[in-house]
């Protein structure tokens, strides 16, 4: 705030919409709950006990679809309305 009032120029990032902030989300769960499988399936391949590790990666993965889900409806919403 400091810096606005000198009359300094601060970039602000526009606000996401819901829509977006949905997608964001579901991009960076997947994309993690990926990652987390891949190195697990990488670890069983010496420790066969880390597929049950592997396994929970499915909750981020099912939560990441469930937010490209809620962005889908959304936009669906906002196109019918």
């Amino acid at each position: 705030m400091a810096a606005i009032t000198r009359g300094v120029n601060v970039p602000m990032e526009p606000e996401l919409s819901q829509t977006a902030r949905s997608r964001r989300n579901g991009i960076l769960l997947i994309a993690g709950a990926v990652g987390y499988m891949i190195t697990f399936t990488l670890i069983a391949r010496v420790e066969p006990d880390a597929w049950i590790a592997s396994s929970f990666g499915a909750i981020p993965f099912t939560l990441g679809l469930g937010f490209f889900l809620d962005a889908a409806l959304i936009r669906r919403d906002l196109h019918t309305s």
